[in-house]
């Protein structure tokens, strides 16, 4: 019987092989595309998991030739611009990273790390007992301990399972597309009154941007579109030509697509043996958050998996992700359904509403709020109390040169002892936890037991024992 499958080879997929494999298990991934998909459905990626990817080693990897890789500068919220120059504290961090070069680099780390890539393999049916869950694949009947569907928005494996997608859904269609095209094209529309972003008219919206030379990114939301129609080159220029009155000249077509958005969360994260990630768990209105929310459900529940696999915790730790985890989706869900109600007021009480809230945006606090809102949806892990616990660790700058985030490489709980030794000695035998002992500037507390997701378990040194053998079994200490 095999560890973990996990059904779907996208970013969220990949992410879970990775952190499976790093802590232990062994996964294998099963993807029903032949190959790798070449369609750039993301841009980019921002909020939590780009720290995530600095305390995995990753981020310097997958940074290289981005076009972006920092704190933002900006983003947009709905159809609001976040402006965040001179604001102190801003976490909202961005990499430029297409969707295809993302996959491709996460599946190199995973082959990296031992992990099988199944690819085209097709899960069809799923039954699940007390001791493992089978899938019906084209390929034949595959048997595992623990199954994870990260296969979508329209997941097999939580159809199989038998957990609900309640949800709405936009009436609104996007056409969206990347063109070949020089960039030039810009400057032959001025005369029109077109810039880069969002252009919206009467009947409509248009997008025309682009983040590399020679490529143009454009969009369309319009009425009476309908998902998975199929979109002709003649199609989407006649789409932008009724909604802005003149012709764009849009290139040769690399990719086009229909869609239309929706707003929805899994009743269930996991169904007994089952787990659910990513789409296959929440799909976002607006706001380019599901990568990152997806991204790190992986990262959270990883670790955990792996634990319970390999005997170190009670099975009962697997129910707090679904606990943490969902709490994130709803936030996000929240936020992202107003920035698509932002975006969707029409007429001259669209004009006032955006017109207010960009007054609103540009004074420093709500604009922290709002940032810290979509880098991790502001959700603290199972306490509504002060300080750390609960809170993703912060990076500190620790005596020597070091950082926090080159502690956390190899996915295993730290206890980082800030404070002279307290607290640390009944945790050096561990075999799981590594103590390390260092020096910073202001630290938030003596001591910080911190978890393989980044999320600090407990603060101090008084109960840290008893913290460790509840999240980590403390396999040491009797």
């Amino acid at each position: 019987m095999e560890d973990v499958l996990i059904v779907g080879a996208g970013p969220v997929g990949l992410m879970l092989a990775c952190e499976l494999s790093l802590a232990g298990a062994r996964p294998i991934v099963l993807e029903k595309r032949a190959g790798a998909s070449e369609l750039p459905k993301a841009n980019g990626l921002g909020g939590q998991i780009v720290e995530l990817l600095d305390h995995r080693g990753l981020l310097d990897r997958f940074s290289a030739g981005s076009p972006f890789s920092g704190r933002a500068p900006g983003f947009p919220f709905g159809a609001v611009p976040l402006r965040f120059d001179g604001i102190d504290d801003i976490p909202l961090r961005l990499l430029l990273i297409q969707q295809p070069r993302l996959e491709r680099l996460l599946a190199d780390r995973a082959r990296e790390l031992g992990v099988e890539i199944r690819r085209g393999c097709e899960v069809r049916d799923l039954s699940q007992d007390e001791e493992g869950v089978t899938l019906g694949t084209g390929d034949g009947p595959i048997r595992a301990r623990y199954v994870v569907g990260c296969d979508g928005a329209r997941s097999v494996v939580r159809e199989r399972a038998g957990i609900g997608f309640p949800g709405t859904t936009e009436a609104e269609g996007l056409l969206f597309g990347h063109f070949k095209a020089d960039i030039k094209v810009f400057e032959s529309l001025e005369g029109e009154g077109l810039e880069p972003g969002w252009n919206r008219r009467p009947n409509g919206r248009v997008l025309l941007t682009s983040l590399q030379d020679g490529v143009l990114i454009a969009g369309v939301r319009a009425p009476g579109r309908h998902p998975g129609e199929e979109v002709s080159l003649a199609d989407f220029r006649a789409a932008v030509r009724d909604v802005l009155g003149v012709d764009v000249p849009l290139g040769e077509p690399i990719w086009m697509s229909s869609t239309v958005a929706q707003g929805r969360l899994a009743e269930r994260y996991r169904a007994g043996r089952v787990f659910l990630a990513g789409d296959a768990a929440h799909l976002f209105p607006a706001g380019g958050s599901a990568l990152n929310v997806g991204m790190t459900d992986a990262v959270n529940l990883g670790w955990k998996l792996a634990a319970v696999l390999r005997g170190r915790v009670r099975e009962s730790l697997l129910d707090t992700y679904e606990v943490e985890r969902r709490a994130i989706g709803e936030r996000t869900l929240m936020h992202s359904r107003a920035q698509s109600a932002i975006d969707r007021v029409e007429g001259e009480d669209g004009e006032a509403l955006r017109e207010l809230l960009g007054e609103v945006f540009a004074f420093a606090e709500p604009a922290r709020h709002l940032a810290t809102l979509l880098h991790d949806s502001g959700v603290r892990y199972g306490s509504s109390g002060g300080g750390v616990v609960g809170r993703f660790v912060p990076d500190l700058a620790l005596e020597g040169g070091g950082r926090v985030a080159e502690l956390m490489r190899a996915a295993r709980p730290v206890l980082l002892d800030l404070g002279g030794g307290a607290g640390s000695e009944a945790l050096l035998g561990d075999d799981w936890i590594d103590v390390v002992r260092a020096r910073c500037d202001d630290p938030p507390a003596d001591t910080l037991l911190i978890r393989p997701d980044g999320y600090v378990a407990w603060a101090g040194a008084d109960g840290v024992e008893e913290a460790a053998r509840g999240w980590f079994g403390l396999a040491a200490v009797p």
